[in-house]
């Protein structure tokens, strides 16, 4: 109560300002009003994130073809970006092998304020369909938000409250796609309507309807179909030939995933008041969604998980005027979140989490080269599980943060440095647990111009993660992910010392990038399959040891031609990660060696792509765990622009996995039985008005 007493103190502070009495526009002049395209949202005040971790922006026509139903699925066409990808409702990112707390998805800066992190079956309560900017951040840089999320973070931008006022009287954004591999169907669209010259107003609506995932060859990978063999055949041994006959079928299923669809609805109101003094905007979104998590045929679980979440959110900017601060940015959200996971269409244990964030930051002024921001950032968390199957005890936790990131310029140098301080509580009343955890994280880096359009950076960082609830406290089956989680309440900080080093060049249409990095972990926290089985589940178990985490990113693309009206143009990306216990195992669910090639003809009224993606297969496994056959996808798309000298509607039709082949993510807990899509063909439609 005393967070909201605060927040409403400064609603009122900015409301009486002297500088909202003059009237603003946004002077971007790009087609679509909401956001500055030149500019990394995330942090405006830096000239570039980029010397303290690589920065991917998506955003239009790209986006929009690559949205699926979790936000997780949505950027895997990213370097260094691959996703838990539990089922098709439920689809984490994963960042350079990290996954789980380690990757902060948030909106506009605050978190998503739901379950998603507790475990890898829970979705992300974020709609991709409401996304009109997601910015990926990986490497120190994170510290802005967070000194957990040692990964990076997922930034997603929504249109519910607006950054500016449009033009016209009216501004509508509307999306529509359909896909065959799931007979995937979703809408959505807004509305921004200016009232006066200072105010303007949001509406927004969305739903998808997704059937049962395709896959493009046996739905069981070749351990696991062994496995069900070998039961099949110890059932006719002991006389039970239904048993038998239903495991072999199993063994030998194609076509669709059973329990794999999942349907979404999200709608939102939101307004601002916007003028040259700053602006000022809340918002209210809905979320609800219904998803299967497809069964394994030798434990027979098929839950279904029903979720919803109301959100509330709070924007503010306060221009300073020409002292040492420009402005002063805040960001609020509260979020009531609730699922219930239900075994046969019995309700079975619902997860609650009531949550709070508060961020706010002064902006600098350039001075000789000097500006940067600095910041506080409060959470509170209110998390409960009841039923039989709780693995979690209902705990509370806070943080208490306070941040900088500064950054100076010398001719062709530009050093750049983070700071965060976070105190994290964790209480679980009910088994008398109750800790502290002070963590100081930071990084310096520096970039220097080597030659026109070539530019090398450096970073080192030395971060501290205190451990999350789940790691710490977990301790019961758990049927939506079919194992029995269980923590270690002793766990201390996870720290690491990192480094990141990288060369860029952009000139002349050519560009490439290079990104090598490195962390050393003491007490790194992991979580790993026994061997063992408890209450006739697979025991999964968080473990602390030493551990080193390295790899690389690269994307490069080069201009071919000019024929026909076209730009033709080759572009390549590429990633591995590799993170292994010192003196023992490697860290499980790491993504493998991934390469991907792609020509595309660029017109003012047309574009054509095609490109080749190779993912290596991946032995490098931890003790239990299964290998991942590699495999290769063909995808293409043309995009076409049927308005004259506008990107204000397009149409896109593409063809992903045209061969049907059988592909499977080694970072999802069940990339055994649950596979990829096949072939998919996919027609979206784009209007922005």
């Amino acid at each position: 109560m005393r967070l909201l007493s605060s927040a409403g103190f400064t609603l009122m502070l900015v409301l009486s300002s002297p500088a909202y009495a003059q009237d603003r526009t946004d002077q971007t002049g790009d087609d679509d009003f909401h956001t500055d395209q030149a500019i990394v949202v995330t942090a405006p005040y830096v000239r570039s994130l980029d010397i303290l971790g690589n920065v991917t922006v998506m955003e239009g026509e790209k986006l929009a073809q690559d949205i699926r139903g979790q936000i997780g699925d949505s950027l895997t066409s990213q370097p260094g970006v691959s996703a838990t990808s539990f089922s098709p409702g439920a689809s984490r990112p994963v960042l350079r092998g990290f996954s789980g707390k380690r990757v902060a998805v948030l909106v506009d800066g605050i978190g998503s304020i739901d379950a998603s992190t507790t475990s890898a079956d829970h979705g992300v309560s974020i709609d991709p369909l409401t996304a009109e900017r997601i910015e990926i951040l990986r490497g120190p840089s994170v510290l802005l938000f967070s000194s957990q999320a040692v990964g990076g973070a997922v930034n997603v931008f929504d249109r519910r409250i607006p950054r500016g006022l449009p033009e016209d009287p009216l501004h509508i954004d509307a999306l529509a796609s359909y896909g065959s591999a799931a007979d995937d169907v979703g809408i959505g669209a807004s509305v921004d309507a200016p009232i006066g010259k200072q105010f303007v107003i949001h509406v927004d609506g969305n739903y998808r309807d997704s059937g049962n995932l395709r896959a493009g060859g046996l739905i069981y990978s070749d351990p696991l179909r062994q496995r069900l063999l070998g039961l099949a055949a110890d059932a006719t041994a002991d006389g039970d030939a239904d048993e038998a006959e239903r495991l072999t079928e199993a063994a030998n299923s194609r076509g669709r995933i059973p329990n794999s669809a999942s349907t979404s609805t999200s709608a939102g109101i939101g307004g601002a008041f916007v003028n040259d003094g700053g602006m000022l905007g809340v918002s209210f979104g809905y979320y609800d969604s219904e998803y299967g998590i497809p069964p394994r045929a030798d434990l027979g679980e098929a839950p279904t998980i029903k979720l919803r979440q109301y959100r509330a959110d709070l924007r503010g900017e306060v221009e300073l005027g020409d002292g040492l601060f420009e402005k002063l940015r805040f960001r609020g959200a509260y979020g009531d979140y609730r699922h219930t996971e239900f075994d046969d269409g019995v309700p079975g244990t619902t997860f609650l989490n009531k949550g709070i964030e508060f961020r706010a930051e002064l902006a600098q002024n350039d001075r000789g080269g000097w500006r940067g921001a600095s910041g506080v950032q409060y959470s509170a968390r209110d998390f409960a599980a009841i039923g039989d199957e709780a693995f979690l005890p209902r705990n509370e936790s806070q943080k208490i943060a306070a941040f900088t990131l500064q950054e100076y310029e010398i001719g062709a140098l530009t050093i750049e440095g983070a700071l965060r301080f976070e105190n994290v509580g964790i209480t679980a009343n009910s088994i008398g647990f109750d800790r502290s955890f002070d963590s100081l994280s930071g990084a310096v880096g520096a970039s220097y111009e080597l030659a026109d359009g070539l530019k090398a950076s450096l970073s080192v960082s030395r971060s501290e993660r205190a451990p999350s609830p789940e790691e710490l406290l977990s301790d019961g089956p758990h049927a939506a992910t079919q194992a029995y989680e269980r923590g270690d309440p002793t766990f201390g900080k996870e720290t690491s010392w990192g480094g990141e080093a990288s060369l860029k060049f952009n000139r002349d249409g050519w560009s490439a990038g290079l990104t090598g990095y490195a962390s050393w972990f003491d007490n790194f926290i992991y979580e790993t399959d026994t061997g063992l089985t408890e209450d006739d589940l697979p025991l999964y178990v968080f473990l602390q040891d030493k551990a080193r985490v390295w790899g690389f990113e690269f994307e490069g693309t080069a201009p071919l031609a000019q024929a026909g009206g076209f730009h033709i143009a080759a572009d390549v990306t590429a990633d591995m990660t590799r993170a292994k216990i010192v003196d023992g195992p490697f860290v499980p669910r790491i993504p493998p060696l991934r390469v991907k090639g792609g020509l595309e003809a660029s017109g003012e009224r047309v574009d054509m792509r095609a490109e080749v993606e190779w993912t290596d297969d991946q032995n490098r496994i931890a003790a239990f765990e299964t290998p991942t056959k590699g495999f290769t996808l063909v995808n293409a798309s043309i995009t076409w622009r049927p308005l004259p000298e506008t990107k204000n509607l397009s149409l896109t039709l593409a063809a992903d996995n045209i061969f049907d082949v059988d592909a499977r993510r080694h970072a999802s807990f069940t990339k055994d039985y649950v596979p990829l899509a096949g072939r998919d063909i996919r027609i979206t439609a784009r209007a922005s008005f």
